[in-house]
């Protein structure tokens, strides 16, 4: 797999905002992506040094749509997906919206 296969996007919340201040980073991967490939993709792309990676696989969410009609709503899942988080070398940034 390839580096820029691993990477998706970078999660850009309240919280993660937040861990950018410690020096860690949000991303949304591949699924089949393991830490070891993370932790290649994010030095090769960002040119900086990983000290750590933490994998969660988020489950997809129950949706409901409601009709305008009065019949029953409709129900449906959103994807699931996986994200890691990227602890960073001391000293070391990444610049979001700049580089990726």
């Amino acid at each position: 797999m390839q580096h820029q296969d691993v990477l998706r996007r970078p999660v850009i919340t309240e919280k993660n905002t937040n861990l950018m201040e410690q020096g860690q980073y949000m991303f949304e991967v591949a699924r089949d992506a393991n830490k070891i490939q993370i932790k290649q993709a994010v030095e090769e792309t960002f040119g900086v040094t990983v000290r750590k990676v933490n994998v969660m696989n988020m489950r997809g969410k129950q949706r409901r749509r409601a009709r305008r009609t009065g019949r029953m709503a409709s129900t449906g899942w959103t994807p699931s997906w996986k994200k890691a988080i990227v602890s960073l070398a001391e000293g070391e940034t990444i610049d979001l919206f700049g580089d990726f």
